[in-house]
């Protein structure tokens, strides 16, 4: 994976209320940026598919986030018509027979993820859902019942990669949200983030993202800044 292009590490989230916004970032990122993601916000607006047809037409790569949970046999459709339309990563949430059936399904250059815990949630949040393991335990846990339901990563806190990495190495890609290029503000709604170069350096395949690249004063100059800590990190 650390042969990976720096400017294929960086995934911009394009979470933006319309495709028309989203295309206009796009647009504005230029070459800077190579993949992108799309999830639930653009999902619920008209043109979702136009866009992720467009992206990939503009030779972007695209990562579907849409954490699929569901009975086995419609997830499995689902990213079976993903796969048809050429995204690159899509995600699952769910039991074994949910990830199987997703990985089954894939075809082409599709690859599934798993996801974990999300970055939005700390321990106190895994105790509330009645979960009584750490944090780290939980995602070493699914990370490794991913694999063995043939998916093909997960999605992952930068703060748990190493670990993920020091067991399954190359065969399990770890993509990375909760990315800040400086400390999250208190009032955000991340709170397992780690910087660019950290997540990197810790194992991270790929890095998702949004908010720091989407709202800068100048969104091609942060995001060849994040490549540049990407590289840098890599070496």
């Amino acid at each position: 994976m650390s042969r990976i292009d720096p400017r294929d590490r960086l995934i911009v989230a394009l979470d933006l209320p319309s495709a028309q916004q989203a295309r206009t970032l796009v647009h504005q990122l230029g070459d800077s940026v190579r993949f992108y993601k799309i999830g639930m916000e653009l999902a619920m607006a008209p043109g979702f598919f136009d866009l992720l047809d467009w992206l990939k037409a503009e030779g972007k790569q695209v990562f579907v986030d849409l954490k699929f949970f569901d009975i086995p046999e419609t997830v499995g459709r689902a990213v079976r018509n993903l796969s048809e339309r050429g995204a690159d990563l899509c995600t699952v949430h769910g039991n074994q027979s949910i990830m199987e059936a997703a990985a089954a399904a894939k075809t082409g250059g599709t690859r599934v993820l798993a996801v974990t815990a999300l970055t939005s949630l700390d321990q106190g949040d895994i105790d509330d859902l009645g979960f009584q393991v750490s944090i780290a335990d939980l995602v070493l846990s699914r990370a490794r019942r991913a694999l063995e339901a043939g998916c093909d990563g997960v999605v992952s806190s930068g703060l748990e990669v190493a670990r993920l990495k020091a067991e399954a190495g190359d065969k399990l890609v770890c993509v990375t949200p909760g990315i800040r290029p400086v400390e999250n503000r208190l009032e955000a709604d991340q709170k397992r983030i780690m910087t660019p170069a950290d997540a990197i350096r810790a194992g991270a395949d790929y890095l998702v993202v949004g908010r720091p690249v989407r709202d800068a004063d100048d969104p091609r100059a942060t995001a060849d800044a994040m490549v540049a800590d990407i590289a840098a990190a890599a070496s």
